[in-house]
């Protein structure tokens, strides 16, 4: 089983209910306060961006002298609660500062990179300086990055597919060719650098249950990480995943799966839940307070998806509030407590989900960085290895125990031998 540490890198200086925030228009005559996109950087001070960035390096270290098998990263735009927007910087200092833990990008948004082969290049060093630690997940990107990148959404995926398809050519293909596409062309592709692993660096693929990106990610052979889903969609994506694998020819296994739940450890349950509610701060939405249209301008998402969001400007349908944080326990969505408790209810997510990559979501909001250190602690000592041994006896095997092909059409990875 492959476990790994998360944290979206909050501005945790930063206090919202102290904070004056612009007010949008949601429909209905209501209005609702943003954190994204449009809340002013004047918020920022980049003296605690200073402590923050090197605490989480601090963290990350830590993190791999214990033993966790992976980090997590990922990269959001415009927004206090994340404060990693260029997702390759981080993964190329823990390329070198780190010795063991897998560095997994979940991930790069591809739609906004207007040249996919300078990010082929980024990422093939990232991998020669790790020794092939790389994992490069790709994602579409929210809304919200795609208008701060000034992307057409109405391309998104189309971008999205294309690139993912140059970004594998340039990795696997001696050069130099042409490229050219609908939204990408290029006269010569040549990048010298390119991966250690061959034929190319893992690929998994998170996301929050979009239909076609389930699909995509299954005829590709890529896992799928399911980000924050309760039981029943884990089980919605499962199934979709399994359809669309056996149409082009495999059965998936828990090596195809993964899961990303929010979890804090302390030494007593009270302790953890009043870091637990820290988790709350954005009032419990995964990626910060938006209008629901940034979230999902006009071409990005599904005509279905649309078709609800014009239901909320209209006021006809009332806006999605998150789950308050006693019923993401009841979800298993988010787990906190004891080292006891914690195993005991991540064993019951085992159970249910089947699932070969679990990632542990271990710091959010305002909680310090001694509290994250201990909570880092009491996960690496105590609860991963109670985790490896029910996972052994469930059969869950990550991607790397089951020599897995990296893709549909290409076979399992490897490390390139030192020169």
């Amino acid at each position: 089983m492959h476990l790994m540490y998360f944290t979206e890198q909050p501005l945790s200086s930063w206090d919202p209910e102290t904070t004056e925030l612009e007010e949008v228009a949601v429909g209905g005559g209501k209005t609702q306060r943003v954190t994204a996109l449009l809340h002013s950087n004047k918020n920022f001070d980049p003296r605690d961006g200073s402590r923050l960035y090197n605490e989480r390096l601090d963290e990350y270290q830590y993190v791999d002298e214990l033993g966790f098998d992976g980090i997590m990263l990922n990269e959001h735009h415009t927004a206090p609660f994340c404060m990693s927007p260029r997702i390759n910087l981080f993964a190329t200092l823990l390329a070198r500062l780190t010795k063991q833990v897998k560095i997994v990008l979940l991930g790069n948004p591809l739609p906004i990179w207007d040249n996919p082969v300078h990010l082929a290049e980024e990422l093939a060093i990232v991998d020669m300086i790790s020794n092939g630690r790389l994992v490069s997940g790709f994602v579409r990107g929210g809304g919200v990055e795609n208008i701060q990148a000034n992307v057409n959404p109405l391309f998104n995926r189309e971008r999205f597919e294309e690139a993912h398809d140059l970004v594998i050519k340039a990795w696997t293909q001696p050069g130099p060719f042409r490229w050219e596409g609908k939204h990408y062309q290029f006269r010569v592709v040549n990048p010298w650098a390119t991966p250690l692993q061959k034929p190319h660096p893992r690929i998994w693929v998170p996301g929050v249950a979009s239909r076609e990106t389930v699909v995509w990610a299954a005829q590709h052979r890529y896992p799928y990480i399911g980000l924050n889903t309760n039981f029943d969609v884990s089980q919605k994506i499962k199934d979709l995943y399994v359809e669309a694998a056996r149409g082009v020819g495999y059965e998936p296994g828990p090596e195809n799966f993964g899961q990303l739940l929010q979890c804090h450890v302390a030494e007593t349950e009270e302790k953890a839940e009043r870091n637990a509610r820290e988790f709350m701060w954005m009032r419990g939405e995964f990626t910060g307070l938006a209008h629901p249209v940034w979230g999902s301008p006009t071409g990005y998402g599904s005509p279905s998806n649309r078709k609800s969001l014009i239901e909320i400007a209209a006021g006809r349908r009332p806006l999605n509030v998150p789950p308050p944080l006693n019923q993401r326990r009841l979800e298993h969505t988010f787990v906190w407590g004891t080292p006891d408790q914690v195993i005991t209810q991540l064993k019951h997510v085992l159970d249910n989900n089947r699932v070969g990559i679990l990632a542990l979501w271990g710091n959010d909001g305002r909680i310090n960085h001694e509290d994250s250190m201990n909570c880092i602690r009491l996960l690496g000592k105590e609860v991963l290895p109670a985790l490896r041994d029910h996972a052994k006896k469930l059969g869950l095997k990550d991607p790397f125990e089951a020599d897995a092909p990296v893709s549909l059409t290409q076979g399992p990875s490897e490390v390139l031998a030192p020169a």
